[in-house]
């Protein structure tokens, strides 16, 4: 039917982890079912690991959100005005959090938010119940992960790591054929690069998952956040062929792309052909010789990482990748998601429909759910479309399949083909289709309700189904009347923070080391593309934040060869190359590692230093011819 086998078996665990939350609700008894239900729709990922660490992020979560839920009710239950815009500040403050985190951690802070709405909100009538539906809540959700976790080990759910291992391989040889164009002197896309790092990036919280999956996880945590951060300071090292006045010659050339083909990091010294200007400063052949070796080194750490990731052997050091998050951005996101779940709240409660805390419940889901997404009033509108299909669904089930019938194995079949048809749709690789698969099963088994025995009430049915679609729509409208932050916005934040950052210059005692900066680099442009960053008319934004990554990387990896200086003969000469490289000085950066080499001229180390810096003197003088294009485009 057009979806891998993969997709099926997916499709299978769901709907067995479904049943069985279901039968054991039944048998406690839970007085809401599809708690359960929902807790494996929403934690249903392809492999295990993904899983169970968003179970347990979930079940972190809910411990917070019901802690909060009786805090704001003891406060504010006599009072039902405050007690909406207590929990709206709640709602915006972890909407503000979870935009400086990332993967299931940001998850966690969204859920702990409109957790509050699920639980507090709901009996926002009956002020006295909250504990109670707070305990409740959290008992489906215990049988929801166990459920889920054990048909997952049972039915043999797949691990991350080898998926993992074979992307960043996968990556590994699209960098190495970015290096051998860059290596044979032809121009490279910018946004091929930027691309590059963007996926690299986005593998981050991928990684947190390994933990999950076996005594082996920390270990392969460490390989794979080393084997992401070697590949973004080899992508650099390519770059860096890029902007030296020389080529290597064909046969050097030919070397280079044999070796990175064949695995081979032995490297004899190249000779060059000049790109310009034949009688230019022969120190830029150790530049080409260090740049190539630098290349070659970085390929070699990426290789040795993937080794031991597929191994679980040990890496001998562990690089962090850091992350890079917008404060202003997540400010404003916060502060939107509270003023929408306050109008909203505020429009609910005086409207005075029956079951409106339903509708608010459901609004303050999807701003936590659509703070997660580049575009959380798109994700809004898709909700829209998923609330009419899945009431549609849910009602086809209800009357028309089951139809009154109230024997378990029957309602095990009968909800066979909405579980299996939304879990298919969950497991496919458009984030679009796959979101609306999720959307379409949670709303339909929150329209459908399931109980023991099903009571069949239609006016039950017509009641979730209409507030289910007026929370999404209403929720869709405030967000016209208070659009969220726009791309743009983003876009020239994340801009501005990379210029200022560049502007300060190196800091004396830097906490990371480059590699780990590198990452970070990476995160921001992954961030820049996924907010609209990657249209022909952002090109000009692209250019200029990899120009900050190639001069900042290559900056801080010659401070770090400059620390090995400190306390010896060369200190005083160090000290006025980083004074140098905080002036990027091009010219001085050369005059200064010709003085260098010329004070220790057999010290591989200095000699490398030198290299280093005449690349960085190329770096900042291509910035240099950048920033007087991009003037002249304005």
């Amino acid at each position: 039917m057009g979806f891998p086998l993969t997709s099926w078996a997916f499709a299978i665990r769901v709907w067995v982890a479904v049943i069985l939350a279901l039968y054991v609700s039944f048998w406690l008894p839970l007085e809401m079912p599809s708690t359960a239900v929902i807790t494996v729709a929403i934690i249903a990922e392809p492999t295990r690991g993904q899983a169970l660490e968003k179970a347990v992020f979930r079940v972190i979560a809910t411990i917070i959100g019901v802690a909060v839920s009786i805090a704001i009710t003891a406060l504010f239950s006599q009072t039902r005005d405050l007690l909406l815009i207590a929990y709206a500040g709640w709602m915006g403050l972890c909407v503000y959090v979870a935009g400086l985190l990332d993967g299931n951690r940001a998850y966690a802070a969204v859920l702990s938010g409109y957790t509050v709405a699920l639980v507090a909100i709901r009996e926002i009538d009956n002020p006295g119940h909250v504990f109670e539906a707070g305990m409740m809540r959290g008992a489906g959700i215990f049988i929801g992960v166990v459920s889920l976790t054990i048909i997952n080990d049972l039915l043999l759910a797949p691990d991350r790591h080898t998926k993992l291992a074979a992307q960043l391989a996968d990556i590994r040889r699209r960098i190495g054929n970015h290096a051998k164009a860059a290596i044979l002197g032809e121009a490279t896309k910018p946004i091929a690069s930027a691309s590059l790092l963007a996926e690299i990036a986005a593998l981050r919280p991928e990684m947190a998952t390994l933990a999950f999956e076996s005594s082996s996880g920390p270990v392969r945590i460490a390989a794979g956040h080393n084997a992401a951060a070697a590949l973004v300071a080899e992508l650099h090292a390519a770059r860096s062929l890029n902007v030296l006045p020389v080529v290597a010659d064909g046969a050097t050339s030919e070397r280079i792309a044999r070796a990175l083909e064949r695995n081979e990091s032995e490297l004899s010294p190249p000779t060059v052909v000049w790109r310009a200007d034949p009688q230019g400063d022969a120190g830029t052949t150790g530049s080409l010789a260090w740049t190539l070796k630098e290349l070659l080194r970085r390929d070699e750490q990426v290789r040795q990482n993937l080794a031991a990731l597929c191994t679980d052997g040990r890496p001998p050091w562990h690089w962090r990748p850091l992350i890079y998050r917008s404060h202003r951005a997540a400010v404003g996101s916060g502060i939107r998601a509270a003023i929408w779940v306050a109008l909203a709240g505020m429009f609910l409660a005086y409207a005075g429909w029956p079951a409106a805390n339903t509708s608010l419940a459901v609004i303050g889901a999807l701003v936590g759910l659509g703070a997660m997404t580049p575009n959380s009033r798109a994700t809004t509108a898709l909700a829209l479309v998923a609330a009419p299909i899945a009431g549609f669904l849910a009602g086809l089930l209800e009357f028309v399949v089951l139809d009154g019938v109230d024997a378990f194995p029957l309602l095990a079949i009968g909800l066979a083909p909405l579980v299996i048809g939304a879990a298919l749709l969950i497991s496919l690789p458009n984030r679009t289709v796959s979101a609306l698969g999720r959307f379409i099963l949670i709303f339909a088994v929150t329209i459908f309700s399931p109980a023991s025995p099903q009571t069949y009430n239609g006016q039950s049915y017509v009641i979730l189904f209409v507030l289910t679609c007026v929370a999404a729509g209403l929720l869709l409208a405030t967000q016209f009347l208070v659009p969220p932050v726009s791309q743009d916005q983003v876009r020239r934040w994340m801009l501005s923070s990379a210029r200022e950052e560049f502007a300060q210059g190196l800091t004396r005692d830097r906490p990371h080391e480059p590699e780990e900066e590198m990452f970070r680099d990476a995160v921001r442009i992954g961030q820049i593309l996924s907010a609209g960053g990657n249209t022909l008319s952002n090109v000009e934004t692209i250019e200029e934040v990899l120009s900050h990554f190639d001069q900042s990387s290559i900056i801080r990896l010659c401070d770090d060869k400059l620390k090995r200086l400190a306390g010896g003969p060369l200190t005083a000469l160090a000290e006025e190359l980083r004074a140098s490289l905080d002036k990027r000085e091009p010219q001085a950066l050369r005059a200064a590692s010709q003085l260098l080499c010329k004070a220790s001229p057999s010290d591989h180390v200095v000699a490398d230093l030198c290299a280093a810096l005449m690349v960085a003197s190329y770096h900042i003088e291509a910035a240099l011819g950048l920033r007087v294009h991009l003037g002249e485009a304005a």
